[in-house]
């Protein structure tokens, strides 16, 4: 005699067909939701999202005031460190360079 009798195919069939009675009297034995209660859960829900939403709202502002202090901070300690801007030339003392320039490169050739 088998140890383990493997069930037919006609076995197999009629187990599925009662697994699936079963899990469809579950399914209609459930009561229908009740409006109240469905209105509730919506409006929890929309609630916690909103109070999520706002809050990620608040942690990006602060993370984006926190990169522009920063930012500034920086600028700041570049400001310091910078030489002062170079002043503009007058067109006179812009010629007037240009000439030394000249006379310079002049005096140069002429020694050698």
């Amino acid at each position: 005699m088998p140890a383990f009798n493997d069930p037919g195919f006609q076995q197999r069939q009629e187990s599925a067909a009662r697994a699936k009675a079963s899990a469809l009297a579950q399914l209609r034995a459930k009561p229908p939701l009740d409006e109240t209660v469905v209105a509730a859960r919506t409006a929890t829900r929309l609630a916690r999202e909103a109070a999520e939403a706002e809050k990620g709202l608040a942690k990006r502002l602060a993370r984006e005031q926190a990169v522009a202090a920063k930012r500034e901070q920086a600028l700041e300690a570049a400001a310091k460190q910078a030489p002062a801007p170079a002043r503009v030339l007058t067109e006179a003392e812009r010629k007037a360079a240009r000439d030394a320039r000249y006379a310079a490169r002049k005096s140069r050739k002429s020694t050698k």
